[in-house]
């Protein structure tokens, strides 16, 4: 890819901050709605001997308040994520020739109210034939594209032009460096540019995390964070961010609204447990208690 311009944005990143979440409030469910008024999510996630790739971000979907939970994952850890989430209906990925496996598979995805694939995967040539062929189904759902998904992004960009800005990704600086063709160290001498002229050109809500996260939106909008500390670089916890980003899509965000809640309500997650244990050694895992209850203290006040 073309060497990006290393001009500064022309416009003002949005600091993320509890005022501002707190004036975008999230969708409310209606008080008589059922789970399926609150939307289901999709994960498609997991492989051999990584089955908490697809436990933890959905379950981080559920914790953000989805209403309904759908796991599709590889055949061999499929039997694992299901006693690993009881919340959820779980499937085994279907292969090409299994026609009647693959038209159920389809069904979720029309039915999804938004869907997250990557986490755990890196099988590039079957993940990107399977994105694309998952894209013709997805009707109004938005789609986090995420770790192994973001692998394979270069051989997306033609189907993913059929649903421009409702694609989020989430990449850090070296997956960012891989996906345009540039040096790592491009990326970080100005990820807000970075960040705002990709998602502009490709039409991607892209986040791109770091110690100062940047938000882009497809609109030339631009949000950065702040919170968060080095406790949140360990294991599964990229999983669980785009757990949370899909939960709130399928509740009824709008998708960028959705990538700036999620962001922020992973980091300051790990805030709070920074607060209570250190800034080191909790666990991934560890942040999916926190977040229904910063929900709550960022909602509206009464």
């Amino acid at each position: 890819m073309r060497k990006l311009p290393r001009s500064k944005p022309k416009i003002r990143p949005v600091k993320i901050t509890d005022k501002l979440l707190r004036a975008w409030a999230l969708p409310k469910p209606a008080r008589e709605g059922d789970k399926e008024a609150r939307g289901a999510a999709l994960i498609i996630a997991g492989a051999d001997g990584m089955p908490g790739a697809a436990i933890l971000p959905a379950t981080a979907a559920l914790r953000a308040g989805a209403g309904k939970l759908q796991i599709a994952t590889e055949p061999s850890v499929a039997p694992w994520v299901a006693l690993g989430v009881l919340e959820a209906a779980v499937i085994a990925l279907p292969d090409r020739g299994q026609k009647k496996e693959r038209a159920h598979f389809f069904g979720r995805v029309k039915r999804a109210g938004a869907v997250l694939v990557g986490p755990g995967m890196d099988q590039c040539e079957s993940l990107s034939h399977r994105v694309a062929k998952i894209v013709p189904h997805l009707r109004e759902a938005p789609l986090v594209l995420d770790a192994g998904a973001l692998g394979c992004f270069e051989h997306l960009p033609a189907c993913l032009d059929k649903i421009r800005g409702r694609v989020i990704i989430t990449p850090h600086a070296g997956e960012m460096a891989k996906i345009i063709g540039r040096p790592k160290e491009e990326i970080l001498a100005d990820p807000a540019s970075v960040a705002l002229r990709f998602a502009k050109e490709r039409g991607v809500i892209t986040i791109l995390k770091g110690s100062r996260t940047y938000i882009a939106g497809v609109d030339g909008t631009l949000y950065y964070n702040e919170a968060g500390n080095v406790g949140l670089a360990t294991s599964g916890s990229g999983d669980i961010l785009a757990g949370i980003i899909t939960g709130l899509c399928a509740r009824g965000a709008e998708p960028l609204q959705a990538a700036v809640w999620g962001v922020y309500l992973h980091a300051t997650a790990g805030d709070a447990l920074a607060a209570r244990l250190g800034p080191l050694g909790y666990l991934a895992r560890e942040l999916l208690p926190e977040i229904p209850g910063l929900m709550r203290r960022l909602g509206p006040k009464a």
